[in-house]
């Protein structure tokens, strides 16, 4: 530690000298241990290097959660992304991290992303609602976090400026893996109210690029990250690629809305061809791609009647498919303010039922959708629904 401080950016040995570890926690303990990791980033030898890196990984941020060490070490890996032992390969040491080579920058920040999207989680209801993951009886658990978990999650949200400053100028490398961590970096941090100011200048950064990209992953990739900062799309849904389509219509902004969500209705009709679109997921998007496009399409709809047909018909279609990231944000969608007895079912809303009830004993929808049927105020199981069906002929 003493050999690497000495070579350390003043912005990192500032970090590393001015915290009180000692007085922050991290997965499994004391953050007093993080000092001698954070150096080892930037030892010589390549093993060293992914051991630290695997300490971030599975302490500082362990699983998506933050603690109250996470932001300080999460300054001090931004602050060292300049440095020249940056730029060496990076093994990986944890059984999972055996993806294709990259640097050790591409790794960090890969390793800052994460701590972006989970300082993002929870900030804005109405995005999260949006997110393949989310579902409803998430709300009542959200403000159940203690003293720590809250300074913590303060803490690391706290600090996305100067994360991003430091971020910035990645988006402009030559080196695609760069690039393209540093995209997923960017992406989340930017979604942060406080951020909204480099909205445009990271905007004209990507816009400067897309003209010269060919691929479909990294079109794919700007026309998300343009959509979901509020930006003008618009042009991109008319892309010659579905793929490009698809990301541009994903955002919570549109200056065409009738359209993006046709463009996304569109790809939900053949979800197996959509599915196929990323072999590799892109940053932040985990899951099948169809959940992604799923979530966005509800969330565009201004009734269910909008998205009715074609998701009826994913329903009906019987596909053993993580049913909580499909079938049951459907339903819930079909039913957003809960089931009213007093008032009787729309037609869309029978048709739907009445595919749950049809693929029920082949597929088990509605028992392994329960959960959702409950938070929507319906039966949660076959013989309610069919029983709920035949009161409103």
């Amino acid at each position: 530690m003493t050999r690497i401080l000495g070579g350390l950016p003043a912005a990192a040995r500032g970090v590393l000298l001015e915290t009180d570890w000692a007085s922050h926690r991290h997965a499994y303990g004391s953050g007093e241990d993080i000092p001698v990791a954070l150096c080892s980033l930037l030892d010589k030898d390549a093993g060293v290097r992914s051991e630290a890196l695997a300490v971030l990984d599975m302490g500082v941020l362990h699983q998506g959660s933050l603690y109250t060490v996470t932001a300080p070490a999460a300054l001090f890996v931004a602050a060292i992304l300049d440095h020249p032992l940056c730029l060496a390969e990076h093994e990986g040491h944890l059984p999972w991290d055996d993806g294709p080579p990259r640097s050790l920058r591409a790794a960090l920040l890969d390793w800052l992303g994460q701590v972006a999207e989970s300082a993002a989680y929870g900030e804005d209801p109405a995005r999260d609602r949006a997110n393949w993951e989310w579902q409803p009886w998430h709300e009542d658990t959200r403000g159940k976090r203690d003293p720590d978990e809250l300074a913590a999650l303060q803490a690391c949200r706290d600090i996305r400026p100067a994360l991003y400053d430091a971020v910035e100028p990645f988006l402009s490398s030559c080196d695609p893996h760069i690039y393209a961590s540093a995209l997923g970096v960017a992406l989340p941090l930017l979604s942060a109210p406080a951020l909204a100011d480099r909205v445009p200048r990271a905007a004209a950064l990507l816009r400067g690029r897309l003209g010269t990209m060919t691929g479909r992953r990294e079109r794919a990739a700007v026309a998300r990250a343009l959509s979901l900062w509020g930006m003008d799309t618009s042009d991109l849904l008319a892309d010659s690629d579905p793929a490009v389509r698809v990301c541009a219509a994903l955002g919570p902004v549109r200056v065409d809305r009738p359209r993006a969500l046709a463009v996304l209705l569109d790809a939900l009709r053949d979800p197996r061809t959509t599915d196929g679109w990323f072999p590799e997921p892109l940053r932040g998007v985990d899951g099948w791609f169809r959940f992604t496009v799923l979530r966005s399409a509800l969330d565009l709809a201004v009734s269910f009647e909008e998205v009715a047909a074609v998701t009826t018909a994913m329903v009906a279609a019987g596909r053993r498919s993580v049913v909580d990231h499909e079938s049951g944000p459907i339903l819930f969608r079909a039913f957003p303010g809960g089931y009213d007895p007093a008032h009787s079912l729309t037609s869309a809303q029978r048709a739907l039922l009445g595919a749950f009830v049809d693929t029920d004993e082949t597929t088990g929808s509605i028992g392994g959708n329960w959960l959702w049927f409950r938070a929507a105020g319906l039966p949660e199981n076959r013989e309610g629904i069919a029983a709920l069906l035949r009161t409103y002929p």
